[in-house]
């Protein structure tokens, strides 16, 4: 049923229920897990114009991906890490597209009452409405 399960992360604490999640579909139905994380360019630059930047954000990024996977080996699912760089949102939707997720399982957070339109401002929010692929929000 699911086969390709995409898990946005940012390497913060929020993001370990979706990735738990994940690995418990994953062993069920077999599923590759994708985990991916988003380098965002900063808005009306140019990549080259911060490339050490940028690099030095890669190498981090590849050790807290290597750390965050290291504590699932040895659970019988199969994690693919990936790293790219761009627009949160528009770089989430375009992994889907290319590795065609059945499913993303993202952190989402309580939506406030008094500020509705703050809310579901969020990436986890946008992605939901925009992605063709079911998306389930985990919190």
């Amino acid at each position: 049923m699911f086969r390709q399960i995409l898990v946005p992360t940012d390497f913060s604490k929020k993001h370990i229920n979706p990735l738990e999640t994940a690995t418990d579909l994953a062993k069920k139905y077999k599923s590759t897990i994708h985990l991916l994380h988003v380098v965002e360019i900063i808005p009306n630059t140019t990549f080259t114009e911060y490339k050490n930047f940028y690099n030095n954000l890669e190498k981090k990024a590849q050790k807290q991906m290597s750390l965050l996977m290291s504590s699932y080996q040895g659970k019988f699912v199969q994690i693919l890490p990936h790293i790219s760089y761009g627009n949160r949102v528009q770089e989430i939707l375009k992994f889907i597209k290319e590795h065609k997720i059945d499913l993303i399982i993202m952190n989402s957070h309580k939506v406030e009452l008094e500020n509705p339109i703050h809310s579901w401002g969020t990436i986890s929010y946008k992605v939901a409405l925009l992605s063709e692929s079911p998306v389930m929000l985990v919190k």
